[in-house]
């Protein structure tokens, strides 16, 4: 088959603007493939003069998929930044909201962005591989409560957090209203209800994906096979946290490469920048950077769900814990390696993150109304967060009059970015083929970089959201041979 006949088409499932570029030699395979993310950075000067406690508000802007994870980290910081610590019950009110957040963002990318790829199949048409693709597998009912247990998640941010989207409670020292004992009740009562849609969800993994051995030979392949560091933060007894704690790394063997508290960030993370893409490539300091290959020899880690589970030792909650376990225990042991387990690790998370809501809309002390402490003089201050795509890291510098004098944001994409060139370029190499394209082959090269879940706003701070995603194929002279745009 030509060269001239690689079509990747759709480009979709995908938040940002970004292209592809896939480099072919003379006998037609992948010679190289880059994943480029060519909008502007730029949100972090947007910054620059503004009011420190308007940036738990301006920031969220950044993106409208991500803005709770922006808004606590960004609180978090300011936090740190002014000295204050807030009082008990509005760290369990704010860490209540962000379950909220991790229930309704993980729903949508499992059955929304991830699923087309299973459920329906990677090798259906391009057309049937979408939401409405997998409602048709999966029936009405099962759409129906998808939907109503993702508005159950907004539902609680916006409870708490003033608007389901762009939250505004998070202020320095704490929260700025308390919850009320008829609302505590309605939280309660979808936390239970979202505890069971989890164990579905992870029933619906296990029916679809682990009892077909082709699914399973295709996570376990060297095609989505990747040996890194991973990253995630981790309370007291190294439990995956989303909310607080320090921030733990494990080397490619399981071994604790460090345990780091926020203000040490710049200690143990160095960004590296390639003048193809606006996005800057993160890297442990202490390994260095060796360009873009795994092993224990390169500082690239990973961060989000599977780098969350592999960095920590275990789940805080009985029935995430029951799934953690099992995981490991038919991938093989632990750290797993595999891009495509992001989604199982997923589920497992959505499963945590309802028993961790239901665990705190019981607690006695969520309807507390001492929910602030007064903050103190302005200084510098970082705040990390897990979002749902990883690790979340905001760095603020402020003058005497609280006005920011610098911003640095490290987003989980960000962290994820070399890591996410490295998967679509090894993919390709082990899938396309000039004697075996098609469009199921070159649909699984696109998988590589879902499973990641890339938020490319984020990645690069962009003030004006944008969605296409293009793909140019080059031959082995550079020519441009074909051109593929959303």
């Amino acid at each position: 088959m030509s060269a001239k006949t690689i079509t990747i088409d759709p480009i979709t499932r995908l938040e940002g603007h970004g292209k592809i570029e896939i480099f072919l030699n003379e006998e037609g395979n992948v010679e190289n493939a880059y994943f480029q993310v060519p909008e502007l950075r730029g949100f972090e000067r947007f910054c620059e003069g503004r009011r420190a406690e308007d940036l738990p508000i301006i920031t969220p802007r950044i993106c409208g998929v991500c803005p709770v994870a922006h808004h606590f980290a960004s609180t978090k910081a300011l936090d740190a930044a002014f000295n204050v610590d807030p009082p008990s019950a509005a760290k369990k009110l704010r860490e209540l909201m962000y379950s909220g957040y991790m229930i309704y963002d993980h729903i949508l990318h499992f059955y929304f962005l991830g699923a087309p790829d299973f459920v329906v199949g990677p090798d259906a048409p391009a057309g049937e591989r979408n939401i409405l693709g997998v409602i048709k597998k999966v029936g009405l009912d099962i759409a129906k409560e998808v939907i109503k247990h993702r508005a159950y998640g907004q539902k609680i941010t916006a409870m708490i957090g003033g608007k389901a989207t762009h939250p505004v409670c998070g202020i320095p020292g704490g929260i700025s209203k308390p919850i009320t004992k008829e609302e505590r009740q309605e939280i309660e009562k979808m936390a239970e209800s979202s505890v069971e849609f989890a164990k579905f969800s992870l029933k619906i993994f296990d029916d679809v994906v682990l009892k077909n051995k082709n699914y399973v030979d295709m996570i376990l392949s060297d095609a989505y096979t990747l040996k890194t560091y991973y990253m995630g933060l981790v309370d007291e007894n190294n439990k995956v946290n989303f909310y607080d704690g320090k921030v733990r790394v494990v080397d490619p063997e399981d071994k604790e490469f460090v345990k780091f508290a926020p203000h040490e960030y710049l200690d143990v993370i160095e960004e590296h920048v390639e003048e193809w893409s606006y996005v800057k490539f993160p890297y442990l300091r202490k390994v260095g950077w060796k360009g873009l290959v795994g092993g224990s020899d390169s500082g690239i880690y990973r961060v989000g769900p599977l780098g969350r589970l592999n960095a920590s030792e275990g789940m805080a909650t009985p029935l995430a814990q029951q799934e953690y376990k099992r995981m490991y225990e038919i991938l093989g042991g632990k750290p797993v390696h595999s891009t495509l387990a992001f989604h199982w690790a997923r589920l497992i998370e959505l499963l945590y993150a309802a028993e961790r809501c239901l665990e705190l809309s019981r607690d006695k002390e969520i309807t507390s109304r001492d929910v602030r402490n007064k903050p103190r003089s302005p200084r510098e201050g970082v705040g990390i967060i897990e979002a749902a795509r990883g690790t979340l890291i905001h760095h603020y510098i402020l003058d005497e009059k609280a006005l920011v004098k610098r911003v640095n944001l490290i987003v989980a994409t960000t962290n994820n970015n070399p890591a996410i060139c490295i998967s679509i370029r090894d993919a390709a190499r082990a899938l396309i083929h000039r004697d075996h394209v098609n469009e199921g082959l070159l649909n699984k090269v696109e998988m590589a970089f879902r499973a990641y879940d890339p938020c490319l706003a984020c990645a690069t701070h962009f003030a004006v959201g944008q969605m296409p995603l293009q793909i140019n194929i080059y031959d082995h002279n550079r020519k441009l041979l074909k051109t593929i745009r959303r």
